[in-house]
């Protein structure tokens, strides 16, 4: 397997798509092995998790964004199996509703940031902000390119009160997501996860590309990078995300907390 760090979206140079392969499998053979890979590095995770809880002073907030059939659930599915459930809060952020919509857009993203100890992981996030209120012109230009900014200050912020941030987008092509959606039509039992409603966004694909070259081209810092992860192969993808999210855990370097007291020798009657 190659480094993972080529999925990192530098913070200087111009972000094009087109330049970013959804085909690459980071130079693992296949699914076996990528399969048995990803087997030894969710057990560092769990290790790993389990020291950053029992730590009790920093958070990990993973974000993941993609188009539909992008790989979201199965991303959070593959990668967190073997992680203690209690360490773990995955958040789905909908359309908003009214009390959302009663405060600023980040009040309901700021209130699910995991607390010390926790793996967060949003299921889309703040970063619809500035995709889909763009896309369909929900709020003026002037306020959503603004946004860029806020969502910086933001991110900074948590990182100062010790969540980091990570940011996957999945990325597939057009053909891979047809592919997909097409496989939802044709099993009865998948239809619950079609909607009508994706074709409505696949015809406008060109303004959602355009909108993320723009989201990672200005929201991919030092302190929050977004990763641009080839997502046409299931298996590859999950063991880089997978790995990423190992490095990032070991380079927090959580440790076990000092015992209050020294109970060598205690028997327990």
């Amino acid at each position: 397997m190659n480094s993972v760090k080529k999925y990192r979206v530098p913070v200087s140079k111009k972000f094009r798509l087109k330049d970013w392969d959804p085909n690459d499998t980071c130079g693992i053979k296949n699914k076996a092995d990528a399969r048995s890979k990803l087997k030894l590095v969710r057990k560092e995770i769990a290790n790993l998790q389990y020291t950053l809880f029992a730590e009790q002073k920093q958070a990990l907030l993973i974000v993941l964004q993609a188009m539909d059939t992008g790989g979201k659930d199965g991303v959070i599915r593959h990668t967190m199996s073997g992680v203690n459930p209690q360490g773990v809060e995955v958040y789905n952020f909908k359309k908003p509703s009214e009390e959302e919509l009663s405060h600023d857009y980040l009040w309901r993203v700021h209130n699910k940031v995991p607390h010390k100890g926790m793996i967060g992981i949003f299921n889309r996030s703040h970063y619809e902000d500035v995709l889909i209120v763009r896309i369909r012109n929900l709020v003026p230009k002037r306020v959503w390119e603004e946004r860029f900014d806020e969502i910086n200050t933001f991110e900074q912020i948590l990182n100062h009160n010790g969540t980091r941030v990570i940011k996957f987008y999945l990325n597939i092509d057009k053909k891979q997501q047809r592919e997909r959606l097409q496989a939802r039509v044709d099993n009865p039992e998948k239809h619950w996860k079609f909607n009508v409603a994706d074709l409505d966004e696949r015809k406008i694909w060109p303004k959602y590309m355009h909108a993320y070259e723009d989201v990672m081209d200005k929201c991919s810092t030092a302190i929050a990078p977004w990763f641009c992860i080839p997502a046409n192969e299931k298996w590859s993808r999950d063991l880089i995300i997978a790995t990423i999210i190992r490095d990032t855990l070991k380079d927090m370097r959580p440790k076990i907390p000092a015992p209050e007291a020294d109970y060598t020798g205690l028997v327990i009657k």
